[in-house]
């Protein structure tokens, strides 16, 4: 007989919105293929059903949720628990913990529970006092009643340790090799700067943006990102890609063929997300043979190693790095060499799936 589970707080199957979404690409239809009964909640028009690599066995559901920057996680996870307690999964596997209020709907009908906790999402500068006092209660809620933590990176298993007292799987996300892919557009690879960052202010947008204008004195510079809502990082982007004929701001870019090729060809890519464990474009930018200059975070280190160049989150540090590897040929190589390495050692799809498996069947016995 086949177990089943229901994935709660992600946009849905398949979504190219963040890290979760990708997660799930590869998640839900590997759980299919090895027999289980897989069904993936989210959001109307928040995936691509014309996608061709969409797998038929994974089920999809969607409910009814409020689109707003602070309530669209709590109302979608809230509807989507209380369709999944009336279908009675064997195992539920949940995405973030600001969906902790709602773990003790899916424990009232005897439905295990797997929760990824995400980063530290309390301390992100992008949310307000309530924003991250309700995260913190979730965080609370999550560690009292899930059967089993994820956690995507050592250092955020130590903070909840230390926290909650609550242990967590280590399961980090992994990366796709991607072929030889043809450079975007008019760009010319190996010779641009290339930063891949959704707008707040933890992912040091500000400190790149400043930096952008010092490098695009000799450079190309690439921004990939937006903040989905608009703003004033959004009005920055538009400012400079339209005062500077080498600033080319694309937005968000879902089409990953794209987006690797951007990654396969930069001269050095800026990685500079400060919270948040395992960064999910850090990993895939490692599969794409980027050379990566990245801001010096405990995360950061613990995911690139020795396979990185660290600076500080200051625009003068970062665009000296940055030009110093454009400048130098074989200083790429050697730093895209050292990324395709330790993400096929360590960051691979295969390794992440089937950690997660076990993660899911060790709930089912809890």
């Amino acid at each position: 007989m086949k177990k089943s589970v229901a994935i709660i707080g992600t946009r849905g199957y398949p979504s190219y919105y963040g890290g979760f979404e990708t997660l799930i690409r590869q998640l839900a239809p590997y759980l299919s293929s090895q027999g289980w009964d897989v069904t993936v909640y989210g959001r109307e028009g928040a995936t691509k059903t014309d996608d061709p690599e969409l797998d038929p066995t994974v089920k999809t559901v969607v409910t009814k949720g409020i689109e707003s920057k602070s309530l669209s996680t709590l109302s979608y996870g809230l509807s989507s628990s209380v369709h999944a307690s009336s279908k009675k999964p064997d195992v539920a596997l949940i995405m973030n913990v600001a969906n902790g209020y709602w773990l003790p709907i899916l424990k009232a009908r005897g439905i295990p529970t797997v929760v990824n906790v995400d980063g530290i999402e309390w301390e992100r500068a992008k949310w307000g006092k309530k924003a991250k006092t309700a995260f913190k209660v979730g965080a609370r809620l999550t560690a009292k009643f899930a059967d089993r933590l994820v956690v995507d990176s050592r250092a955020i298993g130590q903070r909840w340790e230390e926290e909650f007292n609550r242990h967590g799987d280590f399961i980090p996300y992994g990366g796709s090799r991607p072929g030889s892919l043809a450079p975007v557009e008019s760009l010319t690879s190996g010779t641009y700067a290339l930063m891949v960052a959704r707008f707040v202010p933890e992912n040091s947008v500000a400190e790149f943006f400043d930096a952008a204008e010092t490098i695009a004195q000799d450079w190309d510079v690439v921004i990939v990102g937006s903040s989905g809502y608009g703003g004033e990082f959004d009005d920055k982007a538009r400012q400079l890609s339209t005062n500077s004929s080498r600033i080319h701001w694309m937005g968000h870019v879902s089409d990953d063929t794209k987006l690797f090729s951007l990654w396969q060809h930069a001269g050095a890519y800026f990685h500079g997300h400060s919270v948040g464990g395992t960064n999910p474009a850090l990993v895939q930018a490692m599969a794409c043979g980027a050379p990566i200059v990245a801001r010096d975070t405990i995360f950061n280190r613990e995911v690139l190693g020795p396979a990185g160049i660290y600076v500080a989150p200051d625009p003068s540090e970062i665009a000296t790095a940055i030009c110093s590897v454009l400048r130098s040929k074989d200083k790429q190589m050697e730093l895209r060499d050292n990324a395709y390495d330790r993400q096929a050692a360590e960051y691979t799809w295969e390794i992440v799936c089937k950690a997660y498996e076990s993660s899911l069947i060790d709930a089912l016995g809890a």
